[in-house]
C-alpha cells in the first residue's frame, strides 16, 4: 500500500510540475501558433462565422461521399483481383498485408481498453 501512495505523489508532483509549465509557457504558445496561423481565423470570429463554417464543412463531407464511395469500391475490386491472383505475390506484398492486419488488430484492442475506460480487465479499481 506504501507503494501505491508513493506512485500517487510521484504522479501528483509530475501533474502540478506540467501545470506550472502549462501556465507559464502557455500563453507565448497560443500566441505563437494564433500568428503563425492568423491566415486560417475567420475576422471577425463570431458564433454566426462559426455556425455557418461548421455547416460548410458538415454539407462539404457529405457532398464528398460519392468520391469516398467509389474511391472504396476500386480498392476492394484492386484487392479482390489481388486475391484472385495470390499465387503470383511476392513476400513483400505478403508481409505488407500481414502488418496491416496486426494493425487493424491493435487499434481494436486499443479500442476496447479505451471504451473500458483504460483498464485491462474491464474492472475499475
Amino acid at each position: 500500500m506504501a507503494a501505491l501512495g508513493s506512485k500517487l505523489a510521484a504522479l501528483q508532483s509530475k501533474a502540478c510540475e506540467a501545470t506550472r509549465f502549462a501556465a507559464k509557457h502557455g500563453c507565448a504558445y497560443h500566441k505563437t501558433l494564433m500568428e503563425k496561423n492568423k491566415h486560417h481565423v475567420v475576422d471577425p470570429p463570431t458564433i454566426q462565422k462559426c455556425q455557418e463554417l461548421s455547416k460548410q464543412l458538415f454539407y462539404t463531407r457529405l457532398a464528398s461521399l460519392p468520391g469516398r464511395y467509389e474511391a472504396f469500391w476500386k480498392e476492394f475490386d484492386s484487392t479482390k483481383l489481388l486475391w484472385k491472383n495470390r499465387s503470383n505475390l511476392k513476400v513483400e506484398d505478403a508481409g505488407v498485408a500481414a502488418l496491416f492486419g496486426i494493425e487493424l488488430y491493435a487499434w481494436s484492442c486499443l479500442g476496447e481498453i479505451v471504451g473500458r475506460g483504460f483498464t485491462l480487465t474491464g474492472y475499475h479499481v
